[in-house]
C-alpha cells in the first residue's frame, strides 16, 4: 500500500490498488476471483464478473500468500504476466490487463518448486525483487514501539487509559527482548499478549505480577509447539548412526541446547543464555569455550548449526 501511495503520489501510476489472499481462493471461486466469469459459467454465476486483474489494469495487484494458489490459475497468472492477456471463464473472448504485480508468502518456493506444487516458469517471471521480511525476534528495536501503538490501540478502543508499571513494563521489555522470546507468531503475538494483559489489568494498570503470569503463558505456548518440532532437530544435523549413539538421558538437553544456538548469532551469546547461572561463580567465564566442549562430545560444531 505504501509503494502504490508513493508511486501515485508522482502520478506513476494510473488504476487501482487490488489486493487478494490467495490462501482464501479454492476452485472455481479462484478462476472467477482472479480471472472473472461469464454468466452461466458454473452454478451461481449468474451474471458477469470482471475478475480482479481487469480491476487492476493499469494498476498494482498484490497477490498474498501465493505460494497457496493452485496449480492452473498459475498458469493462467503466467499467460497473464506474459501477454497480458486471459480467458475468463466459460468465456471465449481473451480479456486485457496490463498490471504491476506484487506477492506476498511465508512459503519456500523453491521448495515447493522442486516438490511440483509450484511452477518453475511462474516463480521465475515473479523473482526478480525479492525482500526478506525478519521475524519479531530478529526486529528487537521494533518490540518497544509496538507495544507503545498496541496499549494506545486498546485505550482508545476500551475508553480507558492503559499503562504499565515501571517495574512492569521493565520485565516485559526484558523478557520481549531475550533468546528466550521466539515470537513464532511474530506481531500477532505480541498483540495478543498486550491485549490480554491490558484486559486483566486493575485501574488501567499492568503490574508487574500480571507480566509473570503472561510471560509462563507466552512460554508454555511457545514450548508446546517446540515439543512437537524438538526430535527433528538432532535430525537436521546428525546421522543416524550418531544418533543411536546417544543416550536418551542426554538427548533432551541437547535438543534443548541446540534450539538456543538456533535462536541466538553466536557461540558466545548462546553459551551466556546457557550457562547463565553458573557463570556468576566463575572468576573468568569462557561461555563460547565450554559450549564448545560440550557440543565436540556428539560431534558437532557450531557451523554445522548455522550452516
Amino acid at each position: 500500500k505504501q509503494i502504490y501511495g508513493l508511486r501515485s503520489q508522482r502520478h506513476q501510476i494510473k488504476g487501482k490498488f487490488i489486493e487478494v489472499n490467495c490462501a482464501t481462493l479454492r476452485g472455481d471461486t479462484a478462476m472467477s476471483t482472479l480471472f472473472g466469469h461469464k454468466k452461466g459459467a458454473f452454478t451461481g454465476a449468474q451474471a458477469d464478473r470482471a475478475g480482479l486483474l481487469c480491476e487492476a489494469d493499469k494498476g498494482i495487484l498484490f497477490l498474498d500468500e501465493i505460494g497457496e494458489l493452485g496449480l492452473d490459475e498459475q498458469a493462467m497468472l503466467l499467460r497473464a504476466l506474459e501477454e497480458k492477456t486471459f480467458l475468463p471463464m466459460g468465456s471465449d473472448q481473451t480479456a486485457r490487463s496490463d498490471f504491476e504485480l506484487i506477492c506476498g508468502t511465508n512459503r519456500d518456493l523453491t521448495q515447493l518448486t522442486a516438490e511440483g506444487m509450484f511452477r518453475d516458469d511462474l516463480l521465475a517471471r515473479i523473482n526478480i525483487w525479492t525482500f526478506e521480511l525478519p521475524g519479531l525476534k530478529d526486529r528487537k528495536d521494533d518490540i518497544e514501539p509496538n507495544i507503545d501503538y498496541e496499549l494506545t490501540k486498546f485505550s482508545s478502543v476500551s475508553g480507558n487509559i492503559m499503562r504499565f508499571t515501571a517495574e512492569g513494563k521493565d520485565r516485559f521489555l526484558k523478557f520481549s527482548k531475550s533468546p528466550e522470546a521466539t515470537w513464532k507468531g511474530n506481531f500477532r503475538d505480541l498483540n495478543a499478549a498486550i491485549l490480554r494483559m491490558s484486559t486483566l489489568a486493575d485501574a488501567g494498570r499492568i503490574t508487574e505480577e500480571l507480566v509473570s503470569e503472561e510471560i509462563q503463558r507466552l512460554r508454555h505456548s511457545w514450548a508446546t509447539g517446540e515439543n512437537r518440532e524438538s526430535s527433528n532437530i538432532l535430525r537436521e544435523i546428525l546421522t543416524d548412526d550418531q544418533l543411536k549413539q546417544i543416550d536418551p538421558f542426554d538427548k533432551p538437553q541437547l535438543e534443548n541446547t541446540l534450539k538456543i544456538c538456533q535462536q541466538t548469532n553466536s557461540l558466545s551469546e548462546a553459551g551466556r543464555v546457557l550457562f547463565s547461572v553458573s557463570r556468576e561463580l566463575k572468576k573468568t567465564p569462557n561461555d563460547a569455550d565450554r559450549l564448545r566442549k560440550y557440543l565436540a562430545k556428539f560431534g558437532i560444531t557450531w557451523q554445522m548449526i548455522k550452516y
